[in-house]
């Protein structure tokens, strides 16, 4: 407390005594037991009264032992039960968790992982992926600025996300339990193969094959890709303790329209411990047309480069970036992307007023507004000469066609002359525009649609540090080439628009994620938040029918089908209320990565507990890791102080005091007859 409080305390006591003994004593003028016993009750209230006015503060010194935190994190992967793990991964959790003398010197807490990372020491070993490295990204979240050690229970063997031998941090000393035999075994094995996810009909398309050896003698063995019954490709190859690794680039024939599913095989004569990772199943839609693209430009742009290569990751789609003066026939491509048209795009716009091709129009500080005024009748431009500095905001209502908000406000603003920009012929906007955060009601992209003519536009330019910005935060380009890929989807379609709209893949890998969109649309074409989806998905060998419903995102409805066996699959979507419906088909192809190993990966443990100053153990080495920690200096318990403030007004029995001395007082009083 400080000076102050005790001061206003002391003359509080002298307040509250000089109030009762001059009502009770002084002008009494009795010194009876009564009105000694009642100046005290007057006294105590009086006081009371005074404390709580005053409300001092009394603070409390409390000492508390904080532990040291041990994770103990356990690989729940599939791999560690194909590598005959599982009981010894379930006993070293037991007895690691379950140990005294941890508990005593640690806080000792309990995880999982495979795909995911999740709190408890329910293991099944169903996980259909191994992330270590998102170990270490939560562990980080979890324990910030401590020193801890971590006990890894895992067969090392990651499959998805960076490097974890270098993801742990610096104050982190991690302690690897290697699950299996680390003794070597003859193995062949397709490490990774390489395909065009599609090819052009009469085409010829590129496959990659990675073969890998694991052994010490030489060998020779057959490499072989087959389709159904047929073996399309075959030849010879060989091994040796100098030579453990071969790529194999092959070109195969595009003959037939549709998903085609093939199947590279690497056998020999030798026996192996492991012979699922022999054979790896790929497909590769045949197609028989590509969409041909047309940038045209009259000035150069890093803006072009990006929206080429954006274009171009799906490989159906080629570009060509072409000056307005040396286009010969506009019938050659089935989108135009008029990027800053000016004077020289005269002859352009006349060609495509007649054509009427479907067109991305992208407007910038070299742009002839007047021109454009003139040869379309979406946008009508009011621009002055003043640049301004556009940032985007998302609509969330758009729905032209289905897709996600990738961070478009947190983008770098796009350059425009400032002005006024009015929409007409029922336009959609995607993305708003603003000006220093402030909505200018004009937009920044937007497309329209007038029968069977679709057009988009985008009111800025230097996109190309949208696709940088992509990059920098997820380490890919693939959310803003998907974005600009679903821009040309949309205009190299000449369709009606449906009313319902899915979206799904015509292959998918058993194991991984298998999701399915859809977009409901009512009769104003306007997204349906109310509508009622379901899927009946089909298994087309076992014949097996099983139904799930849609659940609602922002602007779509989704359904993850995850865990579907190996085989061909059809599926008809249906909005319940209005009974459309969409049918089509996916087939998913047999690889199960966890199964791909025959060891442990010991040699990255290895390095990861030299990273972090930690050391491998064994199985059978399992007191040895316990003794070590329990025993050891470098992890200690700290002793924090912690001071506590608590108001006295907080104080239920101060008021109980005042209640009691003021309620006895006046009992006594009426019984004395003083009232």
């Amino acid at each position: 407390m400080t000076t102050s409080t005790i001061l206003l305390l002391l003359l509080s006591v002298l307040i509250a005594a000089g109030l009762s003994f001059y009502q009770y004593l002084y002008k009494a003028k009795s010194d009876s037991k009564v009105n000694r016993l009642l100046a005290f009750l007057r006294f105590l209230s009086l006081f009371a009264i005074f404390v709580l006015l005053i409300n001092p503060i009394i603070s409390r010194k409390t000492y508390e032992v904080t532990k040291t935190p041990l994770p103990i994190v356990v690989d729940n992967s599939q791999s560690v039960k194909e590598l005959g793990q599982e009981n010894i991964a379930k006993e070293l959790s037991s007895k690691l968790s379950a140990n005294g003398a941890l508990k005593d010197k640690y806080d000792v807490q309990l995880y999982r992982f495979d795909g995911d990372f999740q709190p408890g020491s329910e293991l099944d070993f169903k996980g259909k992926q191994t992330h270590i490295d998102q170990v270490a990204k939560n562990l980080k979240q979890f324990y910030r600025n401590q020193n801890y050690p971590v006990v890894l229970v895992t067969d090392g063997n990651q499959t998805v996300g960076n490097d974890y031998a270098y993801s742990f941090q610096q104050n982190t000393t991690v302690y690897p339990i290697v699950l299996g035999d680390t003794t070597a075994f003859l193995d062949l094995k397709i490490n990774q193969l390489n395909a065009n996810k599609y090819a052009f009909l009469k085409n010829k398309f590129p496959v990659e094959v990675f073969l890998q050896y694991s052994g010490k003698k030489p060998i020779n063995a057959t490499f072989s890709i087959q389709q159904g019954n047929a073996t399309i490709h075959k030849q010879n190859v060989s091994f040796s303790s100098s030579n453990k690794a071969q790529v194999i680039s092959v070109l195969l024939n595009a003959e037939k329209v549709g998903v085609q599913t093939f199947k590279a095989v690497i056998s020999s004569s030798e026996n192996e411990k492991n012979k699922y990772n022999n054979v790896k199943n790929f497909a590769v839609e045949i197609i028989d047309q590509r969409s041909e693209i047309a940038i045209i430009s009259s000035v150069n742009h890093p803006d072009l480069g990006a929206l080429k290569r954006a274009i171009e990751s799906n490989q159906q789609r080629k570009v060509t970036i072409i000056k307005p003066n040396e286009i010969k026939s506009l019938q050659d491509y089935n989108v135009l992307v008029l990027y800053q048209p000016d004077a020289q795009f005269r002859t352009v716009l006349e060609q495509n007023k007649k054509l009427q091709l479907n067109s991305f129009v992208i407007t910038g500080m070299n742009t002839d507004f007047n021109l454009l005024n003139q040869y379309q009748n979406n946008v009508v431009f009011k621009i002055g000469g003043l640049k301004e500095d556009y940032t985007a905001e998302f609509n969330s209502q758009f729905n032209s066609f289905a897709l996600d908000d990738i961070g478009f406000e947190q983008f770098p603003p796009l350059e425009h002359p400032f002005g006024t920009i009015t929409l007409k012929e029922n336009p959609n906007v995607l993305l708003k525009s603003k000006v220093r955060n402030i909505t200018t009601g004009s937009p920044l992209l937007t497309f329209s649609e007038n029968g069977l003519r679709r057009n988009a536009f985008l009111f800025g330019e230097n996109i190309w540090k949208w696709r940088m910005e992509t990059h920098l935060k997820t380490k890919s380009f693939e959310q803003f080439d998907i974005f600009t890929d679903k821009i040309i989807q949309y205009l190299a379609s000449n369709a009606a628009k449906k009313s319902l709209v899915v979206n799904h893949e015509s292959f998918y890998n058993s194991g991984e994620t298998i999701q399915i969109s859809a977009q409901y649309f009512n009769k104003n074409y306007e997204f349906d938040e109310n509508a009622r989806l379901t899927i009946q998905l089909k298994n087309n060998q076992t014949k097996t029918v099983k139904s799930y419903d849609f659940l609602k995102g922002s602007n779509e409805y989704k359904v993850n089908l995850d865990g579907l066996e190996q085989g061909n699959y059809s599926f008809t979507v249906k909005e319940n209320n209005s009974k459309s419906q969409y049918s089509g088909n996916f087939q998913v192809l047999d690889f199960e990565i966890e199964k791909q190993f025959i060891n442990p990966d010991s040699e990255r443990l290895n390095q990861l507990a030299a990273n972090t100053n930690g050391k491998v153990y064994f199985p059978d080495q399992i007191d040895v890791l316990i003794d070590f920690l329990s025993k050891s200096d470098t992890y200690k318990p700290t002793e924090k102080a912690v001071i506590k403030q608590i108001p006295l007004i907080d104080w239920i029995w101060l008021l109980l005091l005042l209640a009691v001395s003021l309620g006895t007082e006046w009992f006594i009083r009426k019984y004395n007859g003083l009232l």
